[in-house]
């Protein structure tokens, strides 16, 4: 690996854990603004104040979040979109390009593909571009990598989420992101077939706080390299705890218990 893609590697994983905390905020674009990201100078700093390792956003938003002072955290630039307007929704598509996350100062870039949608091919030939393009650069890719699509009965279905995982990790990711299989054991396989880190996603919004620490404490266990969680993490009550507490999980093997008791619930 060159250097330079080492050296921005280490600014969104942890050297001393191989773990990471990345908190995406790319909502806007799919589903329009939302609660906890109308302020982003906010937000930003209450995710560094918490201890995430990075943040992921699109090209517009790094300027509008851009703190000039506070503690550091990572920056990646998200480049694929699509809006819930669309009747192709799922299919998304390149608004933009490594170089101009380097140019924003990113850390890294990241792409979303959607595997089984009809317009599949079009999102493999995205990343493997893009891939290229941060192998010429010496930028880590981050690969969001789900199966939506007709023909998909169970976006989490171990044997799904394992495929999912292993097109990200063969088409040049350095960090592949794909939604918890909902156990342990089954995880763990998912993370087997991987040489690259495997961070589980969110998903959608949950009521429960042991829920979202226990769904994050059991992937780590399972192998995990940590998480990329958004809704559930900003737009959480008294989030920059919530955030401590998921750093107590992902880089010090913290309990679910000790973690709730940091959130202080």
């Amino acid at each position: 690996m060159y250097l330079g893609k080492q050296v921005r590697l280490e600014r969104i994983i942890n050297r001393e854990t191989g773990r990471t905390i990345i908190v995406p905020m790319d909502h806007g674009v799919t589903i329009g603004a939302v609660d906890g990201l109308i302020d982003m100078r906010e937000t930003v700093n209450d995710m560094a104040l918490g201890g995430a390792d990075a943040v992921l956003m699109h090209k517009g938003l790094v300027r509008c979040s851009h703190r000039n002072a506070g503690k550091d955290v990572g920056l990646i630039v998200h480049l694929s979109a699509s809006t819930m307007l669309s009747p192709q929704g799922n299919t998304k598509t390149l608004v933009g390009t490594v170089e101009e996350g380097i140019k924003h100062g990113a850390d890294c870039v990241s792409v979303h593909v959607n595997l089984g949608d009809p317009n599949e091919r079009l999102m493999l030939a995205d990343l493997g571009r893009v891939a290229a393009a941060c192998d010429d650069w010496h930028m880590p890719l981050l690969a969001m990598m789900y199966a939506r699509g007709p023909a998909i009965k169970n976006g989490y279905a171990p044997d799904v989420v394992a495929h999912c995982a292993r097109v990200g990790v063969e088409l040049g990711a350095d960090i592949v992101k794909v939604p918890y299989t909902g156990d342990m054991e089954s995880f763990a396989d998912v993370v087997s077939s991987c040489c690259v880190p495997v961070v589980i996603a969110g998903g959608e919004r949950m009521e429960s706080t042991r829920d979202v620490l226990q769904m994050v404490h059991d992937a780590i266990k399972a192998g995990g390299a940590g998480i990329s969680m958004g809704r559930n993490v900003f737009q959480h009550p008294n989030r920059i705890q919530l955030v401590r507490a998921l750093r107590a999980i992902v880089h010090e093997n913290a309990t679910v218990e000790e973690a709730l008791a940091i959130v202080g619930e």
